[in-house]
């Protein structure tokens, strides 16, 4: 298995961060990918990646929650970074107004601007969009083309917003812990997504799957993400580790 996408350089993990890797390692995980969130997680998951040479592999991408009216120099950081070394995507990016609406416009335009970065170094998306669809849509269908690619991290959207995510040709769709959690919507939803468009994360430390619900959540708990997605899916719980292993490889040029 592969774990798309999990923050395991914060501070969450300081106390016990080999452990957390022995023990990813033990279910069999191949890698884990990292996604950035500000100016202030660029070294710890740059070091993080360099312990782990092969197995921790970083992103670049400034998370919208982060995105203020200085949007511009910290956009600017997350450049300079691109500029020095490769990445093995643009993320995490996007649209989130669930907290506050107040940069609204400023969220979009960041998630365009990264977006374009994306497009000139042929390197995947990796979307967060909490209460933004109708955002992340229009920015995202303004820049689709044949560049384009990636993949909404943790989807709790309905069947209509999978079915107009997939048909973008090259996106995916992260599913995590939450397909777990008892009054979900989101197995019907699954139900509705082939195989070979899915991929595993965690989102660690965040969002622990039952039975861990509530605590902090670790890479070697993705068994439980895989399993739901195989009892909804009605398969062997082996297809879905191969398949969404084969599309996580496939999508982030493993």
């Amino acid at each position: 298995m592969i774990d798309t996408h999990s923050h395991i350089y914060l501070s969450d993990f300081d106390e016990d961060r080999s452990e957390v890797i022995n023990r990813a390692k033990a279910v069999g995980l191949e890698k884990i990918l990292l996604p950035n969130v500000d100016e202030e997680t660029f070294d710890a998951m740059h070091q993080l990646e360099e312990q782990n040479d092969g197995f921790c592999y970083a992103m670049m991408g400034i998370h919208p929650t982060s995105i203020k009216s200085n949007y511009q120099e910290l956009l600017a950081q997350a450049k300079q970074h691109i500029n020095e070394r490769p990445y093995i995507a643009i993320g995490e990016i996007g649209i989130d107004l669930y907290w506050d609406k107040t940069f609204r416009a400023e969220q979009m335009k960041a998630f365009e601007e990264q977006i374009l970065w994306a497009k000139e170094l042929n390197l995947p998306i990796v979307i967060h969009c909490r209460d933004a669809f109708p955002e992340v849509f229009e920015v995202l269908e303004k820049q689709l083309d044949d560049k384009l690619m990636g993949v909404f991290h943790s989807f709790t959207g309905d069947e209509e917003q999978a079915k107009r995510i997939l048909s973008y040709n090259a996106f995916m769709i992260g599913i995590n812990g939450v397909v777990t959690f008892k009054n979900t919507h989101l197995r019907e939803v699954v139900k509705e997504i082939p195989l070979n468009k899915l991929v595993l994360e965690t989102d660690a430390p965040y969002l622990a799957p039952v039975p861990k619900r509530g605590r902090r959540n670790e890479p070697a708990y993705i068994e439980r993400v895989a399993e739901t997605i195989a009892m909804v899916h009605n398969v062997g719980i082996d297809e879905v580790k191969q398949q969404t292993t084969i599309n996580a490889k496939s999508l982030f040029a493993l």
